[in-house]
């Protein structure tokens, strides 16, 4: 998957979504052309077109690997942990990771889903109620007494606040996670 942590550099391909995330997140899809994703990655445009088909398709596979790897983190994390709670700080602590380790893609992901076609539009919006649902199960585990409408609007209120990094992430890496991850855990155990 092009965002999964790497140990090996970079493919092209990914060297190609990366660049074209930071531009999308910059200037908005329409705003960035073939001709600027491949100069950030030092080949011709047309040249893009050796990994891609079009544009399109480059945001179509950007949403959908972040998307996959989101459901596959959460889903390893819970199913790692040994209890509900440890299940529930395992997936603040995934989503605060992958949010201020990939602000660009936070952007792109809210701002740009609506330019995916619509098989895209509706491979991601499958997988992300997939990962709604990852947390949602998970709150009514760590908070047996909160039903699931609740549980669902807590899920979704807890994507905004993690996800509001690329606006507010003002303090140094650690600090930020620390807060976040405390914000986000103080607020799954006010649940009644």
């Amino acid at each position: 998957m092009p965002f999964a942590e790497q140990t090996a550099p970079p493919t092209r391909r990914e060297q190609i979504l990366a660049a074209a995330a930071e531009l999308f997140a910059r200037h908005g899809f329409h705003g960035v052309g073939i001709n600027d994703i491949g100069a950030a990655v030092g080949i011709s445009g047309p040249a893009l077109y050796r990994h891609f088909r079009s544009k399109d398709a480059v945001l179509g596979e950007m949403l959908t690997s972040i998307s996959e790897l989101l459901l596959a983190g959460a889903q390893s994390r819970v199913r790692d942990a040994v209890d509900p709670e440890e299940s529930i700080r395992a997936l603040i602590g995934w989503q605060v990771d992958f949010a201020l380790a990939n602000p660009a893609l936070i952007t792109v992901q809210e701002r740009d889903l609506g330019n995916l076609a619509d098989a895209d539009r509706q491979r991601v919006r499958a997988l992300q109620r997939r990962y709604v649902e990852v947390w949602v199960t998970t709150i009514r585990r760590s908070r047996p007494e909160v039903g699931e409408p609740a549980a669902r609007a807590a899920a979704h209120a807890l994507f905004g606040l993690i996800n509001s990094t690329p606006h507010s992430a003002h303090l140094d890496r650690g600090q930020m996670t620390d807060l976040l991850a405390a914000m986000a855990y103080a607020a799954v155990h006010s649940l009644t």
